[in-house]
């Protein structure tokens, strides 16, 4: 059986023959593009932005944005880590500088959470995802973005990159310290279960 990275994976390899036919004039594939990734782009709204309505507001922006730039899109990257950069800009310009990136990780563990039955298994997820949630807040904001993009978006050092502006060797240097702190942070948790 395969997983929905398998999946996502294979349908990545469709985006330059996709995005060509739309610069070509068949307009109406964008849609697919737009299933493809609408829930990842919602989901980068969130982190940013913290509530539904400006996330949905944000996705729309980020595919209007990306539908009037394909005709630049030389396919150098995969178009995931293209979509991502335009996200990414337009979050980080459009974001209140009050407001901080939360992790994707909490949206994630809920979805995650559907499937588990038993009330000692949901009180143990809680415990674990409040735990997880924590020591993740606590992490400088440029960590936690670097992360998520790593962890919940499984891009590569170098699609963070491209997407962020970040060095690379910052983006490897924040993903280790990140996960060291986390591993400090999470050890105690860990240690009482």
């Amino acid at each position: 059986m395969r997983d929905d990275n398998t999946i996502q994976k294979e349908g990545e390899a469709e985006d330059p023959l996709i995005v060509s036919q739309i610069v070509s004039g068949q307009k109406d594939l964008f849609r697919l593009l737009i299933r493809r990734y609408e829930r990842a782009v919602y989901g980068m709204g969130l982190s940013f932005f913290h509530n539904r309505e400006d996330a949905s507001d944000f996705t729309q922006e980020v595919f209007f944005k990306a539908y009037r730039s394909l005709s630049r899109f030389e396919g150098r990257s995969r178009f995931s880590t293209w979509l991502y950069k335009i996200a990414y800009n337009t979050a980080v310009s459009g974001v209140d500088r009050k407001k901080e990136y939360q992790s994707l990780s909490e949206e994630t563990v809920d979805s995650l959470a559907s499937n588990l039955e038993t009330p000692e298994t949901v009180l143990l997820r809680q415990a674990a995802q409040g735990a997880i949630q924590d020591a993740l807040e606590d992490l400088p904001e440029r960590y936690r973005v670097c992360v998520d993009m790593f962890f919940f978006y499984d891009r590569s050092y170098q699609e963070i990159e491209a997407i962020t502006g970040f060095p690379l060797n910052t983006i490897k240097s924040h993903v280790f310290r990140a996960k060291k702190i986390l591993r400090e942070k999470l050890k105690g948790i860990t240690e009482n279960s």
